[in-house]
Protein backbone atom coordinates (compact mmCIF):
# COMPACT_ATOMS: atom_id res chain seq x y z
CA UNK A 1 0.00 0.00 0.00
CA UNK A 2 2.67 2.57 0.64
CA UNK A 3 4.62 1.61 -2.10
CA UNK A 4 1.62 2.12 -4.06
CA UNK A 5 0.96 5.63 -2.51
CA UNK A 6 5.14 6.40 -3.33
CA UNK A 7 4.71 5.66 -6.97
CA UNK A 8 1.85 7.46 -7.66
CA UNK A 9 3.05 10.76 -5.87
CA UNK A 10 6.52 10.04 -8.09
CA UNK A 11 4.19 9.99 -10.91
CA UNK A 12 2.34 13.39 -10.03
CA UNK A 13 5.65 14.83 -9.75
CA UNK A 14 7.25 13.73 -12.89
CA UNK A 15 3.96 14.51 -15.21
CA UNK A 16 4.09 18.18 -13.19
CA UNK A 17 8.02 18.98 -14.05
CA UNK A 18 7.20 17.44 -17.63
CA UNK A 19 4.37 20.15 -18.14
CA UNK A 20 5.76 22.62 -20.90
CA UNK A 21 5.42 26.13 -19.66
CA UNK A 22 4.24 28.92 -22.59
CA UNK A 23 6.75 31.34 -23.31
CA UNK A 24 6.58 34.78 -21.62
CA UNK A 25 3.54 36.61 -22.84
CA UNK A 26 4.11 40.29 -25.67
CA UNK A 27 5.05 42.83 -23.54
CA UNK A 28 6.84 44.16 -25.90
CA UNK A 29 7.31 44.51 -29.97
CA UNK A 30 8.07 40.66 -30.54
CA UNK A 31 8.75 39.97 -34.02
CA UNK A 32 9.32 36.49 -36.36
CA UNK A 33 11.21 36.39 -39.44
CA UNK A 34 11.15 32.46 -39.83
CA UNK A 35 14.91 32.71 -41.04
CA UNK A 36 15.42 29.56 -39.48
CA UNK A 37 14.48 25.36 -40.49
CA UNK A 38 11.82 24.52 -37.87
CA UNK A 39 8.94 26.43 -37.00
CA UNK A 40 10.26 26.22 -32.93
CA UNK A 41 9.07 26.02 -29.30
CA UNK A 42 6.78 29.39 -29.93
CA UNK A 43 4.38 27.33 -31.39
CA UNK A 44 2.07 24.67 -30.51
CA UNK A 45 0.88 22.30 -33.68
CA UNK A 46 -2.45 20.81 -33.63
CA UNK A 47 -1.81 19.08 -36.35
CA UNK A 48 0.34 18.83 -39.83
CA UNK A 49 0.39 21.02 -42.63
CA UNK A 50 2.44 23.84 -41.59
CA UNK A 51 6.80 24.12 -41.82
CA UNK A 52 9.23 26.80 -42.15
CA UNK A 53 10.67 26.70 -45.54
CA UNK A 54 12.96 29.53 -47.43
CA UNK A 55 12.45 31.49 -45.00
CA UNK A 56 8.84 31.95 -44.66
CA UNK A 57 6.12 30.06 -42.76
CA UNK A 58 4.29 27.56 -45.25
CA UNK A 59 0.21 26.31 -44.44
CA UNK A 60 -0.96 23.94 -46.85
CA UNK A 61 -3.41 21.04 -45.62
CA UNK A 62 -4.19 22.21 -42.68
CA UNK A 63 -7.45 21.20 -42.29
CA UNK A 64 -8.56 23.65 -39.32
CA UNK A 65 -5.57 22.26 -37.16
CA UNK A 66 -4.20 26.26 -36.36
CA UNK A 67 -0.91 26.84 -35.48
CA UNK A 68 -0.98 28.50 -32.10
CA UNK A 69 1.45 31.10 -31.39
CA UNK A 70 2.10 30.34 -27.51
CA UNK A 71 2.70 33.68 -26.35
CA UNK A 72 -0.31 35.17 -24.70
CA UNK A 73 -1.33 38.62 -26.45
CA UNK A 74 -1.85 41.97 -25.00
CA UNK A 75 -5.87 42.66 -24.79
CA UNK A 76 -4.95 45.65 -26.92
CA UNK A 77 -2.53 45.08 -29.82
CA UNK A 78 -1.53 45.35 -33.18
CA UNK A 79 -0.72 42.85 -35.52
CA UNK A 80 1.42 42.86 -38.66
CA UNK A 81 2.77 40.27 -41.18
CA UNK A 82 3.33 39.32 -44.56
CA UNK A 83 0.44 37.00 -46.33
CA UNK A 84 0.10 35.39 -49.23
CA UNK A 85 -1.36 32.36 -51.46
CA UNK A 86 -0.08 30.61 -53.80
CA UNK A 87 -3.89 28.84 -54.73
CA UNK A 88 -6.20 30.27 -57.45
CA UNK A 89 -8.37 29.22 -54.37
CA UNK A 90 -7.03 32.11 -51.93
CA UNK A 91 -8.10 31.40 -48.40
CA UNK A 92 -5.23 32.80 -46.48
CA UNK A 93 -6.59 32.43 -42.61
CA UNK A 94 -5.75 33.37 -39.46
CA UNK A 95 -7.51 33.25 -36.09
CA UNK A 96 -7.00 36.18 -32.91
CA UNK A 97 -8.01 35.75 -29.59
CA UNK A 98 -8.42 32.49 -29.40
CA UNK A 99 -7.56 29.64 -26.87
CA UNK A 100 -4.35 28.16 -27.76
CA UNK A 101 -5.43 24.49 -27.97
CA UNK A 102 -9.10 24.05 -30.29
CA UNK A 103 -8.84 22.33 -33.68
CA UNK A 104 -11.19 20.53 -35.60
CA UNK A 105 -11.67 16.95 -34.71
CA UNK A 106 -13.17 15.73 -37.26
CA UNK A 107 -13.03 17.86 -40.72
CA UNK A 108 -16.58 18.36 -39.46
CA UNK A 109 -18.47 22.07 -38.67
CA UNK A 110 -15.14 24.23 -36.51
CA UNK A 111 -16.05 27.06 -34.58
CA UNK A 112 -12.91 29.47 -33.54
CA UNK A 113 -12.72 30.16 -29.99
CA UNK A 114 -11.49 33.80 -31.14
CA UNK A 115 -12.07 36.08 -34.27
CA UNK A 116 -11.26 34.47 -37.98
CA UNK A 117 -9.83 36.51 -40.23
CA UNK A 118 -10.25 34.84 -43.70
CA UNK A 119 -8.86 36.64 -47.14
CA UNK A 120 -10.40 35.20 -50.35
CA UNK A 121 -12.00 32.23 -48.99
CA UNK A 122 -15.09 29.87 -50.15
CA UNK A 123 -12.74 29.65 -53.73
CA UNK A 124 -11.80 33.15 -53.33
CA UNK A 125 -15.41 34.65 -53.29
CA UNK A 126 -15.35 36.52 -49.99
CA UNK A 127 -13.46 37.57 -47.17
CA UNK A 128 -14.53 38.16 -43.44
CA UNK A 129 -13.79 38.98 -39.67
CA UNK A 130 -16.21 36.38 -38.25
CA UNK A 131 -16.64 35.77 -34.39
CA UNK A 132 -16.22 32.23 -33.39
CA UNK A 133 -18.12 30.66 -36.41
CA UNK A 134 -16.79 31.16 -39.39
CA UNK A 135 -20.23 29.56 -41.32
CA UNK A 136 -22.09 31.38 -38.64
CA UNK A 137 -23.91 34.90 -38.10
CA UNK A 138 -21.39 37.12 -36.09
CA UNK A 139 -19.46 38.03 -39.00
CA UNK A 140 -18.36 41.26 -41.40
CA UNK A 141 -17.93 40.19 -44.90
CA UNK A 142 -16.88 41.68 -48.54
CA UNK A 143 -17.20 40.01 -51.98
CA UNK A 144 -15.29 42.49 -53.99
CA UNK A 145 -11.87 41.99 -53.71
CA UNK A 146 -10.01 38.16 -54.87
CA UNK A 147 -6.94 37.00 -53.80
CA UNK A 148 -4.42 37.30 -56.63
CA UNK A 149 -2.25 34.56 -56.58
CA UNK A 150 1.75 34.96 -55.70
CA UNK A 151 1.21 38.55 -54.71
CA UNK A 152 2.40 39.13 -51.04
CA UNK A 153 -0.32 41.56 -49.43
CA UNK A 154 0.94 43.47 -45.94
CA UNK A 155 -1.54 42.93 -43.10
CA UNK A 156 -1.95 45.27 -40.34
CA UNK A 157 -5.07 43.97 -37.59
CA UNK A 158 -5.68 45.96 -34.64
CA UNK A 159 -7.63 45.20 -31.78
CA UNK A 160 -8.63 48.48 -29.47
CA UNK A 161 -11.50 47.58 -27.20
CA UNK A 162 -14.33 46.09 -28.31
CA UNK A 163 -13.18 47.20 -32.46
CA UNK A 164 -11.23 44.42 -34.37
CA UNK A 165 -9.45 46.57 -37.31
CA UNK A 166 -8.25 44.81 -40.22
CA UNK A 167 -5.86 46.52 -43.06
CA UNK A 168 -4.85 44.87 -46.24
CA UNK A 169 -1.80 46.72 -48.49
CA UNK A 170 -3.69 50.79 -47.65
CA UNK A 171 -2.51 51.42 -43.72
CA UNK A 172 -5.40 54.04 -43.76
CA UNK A 173 -8.89 52.46 -44.58
CA UNK A 174 -9.50 49.24 -43.21
CA UNK A 175 -10.10 46.44 -45.37
CA UNK A 176 -12.99 44.77 -42.94
CA UNK A 177 -14.18 45.89 -38.87
CA UNK A 178 -15.97 44.23 -36.29
CA UNK A 179 -17.32 46.30 -33.59
CA UNK A 180 -17.76 43.11 -30.80
CA UNK A 181 -20.25 44.38 -28.57
CA UNK A 182 -18.96 41.29 -26.22
CA UNK A 183 -15.32 41.42 -26.64
CA UNK A 184 -13.30 38.53 -26.18
CA UNK A 185 -10.76 38.56 -23.99
CA UNK A 186 -9.61 37.02 -20.48
CA UNK A 187 -8.65 33.13 -20.19
CA UNK A 188 -9.86 31.36 -23.06
CA UNK A 189 -9.11 34.28 -25.73
CA UNK A 190 -5.52 35.27 -25.44
CA UNK A 191 -3.63 33.69 -28.67
CA UNK A 192 -3.16 33.84 -31.75
CA UNK A 193 -3.01 31.19 -34.72
CA UNK A 194 -2.25 30.80 -38.32
CA UNK A 195 -4.97 28.13 -40.09
CA UNK A 196 -5.30 26.82 -43.21
CA UNK A 197 -7.70 24.33 -45.06
CA UNK A 198 -5.96 22.97 -47.99
CA UNK A 199 -4.85 26.50 -49.86
CA UNK A 200 -1.19 27.12 -50.56
CA UNK A 201 -0.68 29.77 -48.06
CA UNK A 202 2.55 31.58 -47.17
CA UNK A 203 2.86 34.16 -44.53
CA UNK A 204 6.14 35.82 -42.85
CA UNK A 205 7.64 38.51 -40.93
CA UNK A 206 4.80 38.21 -37.52
CA UNK A 207 5.36 41.34 -35.45
CA UNK A 208 2.87 41.36 -32.72
CA UNK A 209 3.04 44.77 -30.41
CA UNK A 210 0.89 45.86 -27.35
CA UNK A 211 -0.95 48.99 -27.95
Amino acid sequence: MIRAVLLCAAAAVFAAGCKVKDPPPVTAAWTDTYSRGEIGGDYYKTGGGYEVTDGALSAKGGHNHPLWLRKKLPKDVQIDLIAWSNSPDGDIKVELFGDGRSFDPDGGGYTSTGYVLVFGGWRNSKSMIARGNEHGSELEERSDIRVKRGQKYKWRIIRKGKLVSWYIDDMTTPFLEYDDARPLVGAGHEYFAFNNWESDAWFDDLTVTPL
